[in-house]
């Protein structure tokens, strides 16, 4: 389904759009707002599927237990001493 839709553009982004037409890479200049408009919606989307995937993390994290920052480092340090074990470091 198609709708039609009256927009204003800047004359900057018109001569941009006119220019990739003429160059072939798109049909019309509505064909360039399209994809704009499909660009868009497509990070916005990934957007939010990042924040949700990062609210989860931080979610799941809280019911995880809480480590003192000397707790935190203590891990880190023993991480890093087995890492340089395995590697002959």
């Amino acid at each position: 389904m198609t709708v039609k839709a009256s927009v204003s553009i800047s004359d900057q982004q018109d001569a941009f759009a006119r220019r990739l037409v003429e160059e072939g890479r798109y049909s019309s200049v509505s064909a360039v707002v399209q994809q704009g408009l499909e660009l868009l919606r497509e990070q916005t989307e990934r957007k939010e599927a990042e924040l949700a995937a990062l609210r989860a993390l931080v979610d799941e994290r809280r019911k995880g237990a809480f480590l003192t920052m000397e707790e935190s480092h203590a891990q880190i340090e023993a991480l890093i001493a087995r890492k340089k074990a395995e590697y002959g470091v």
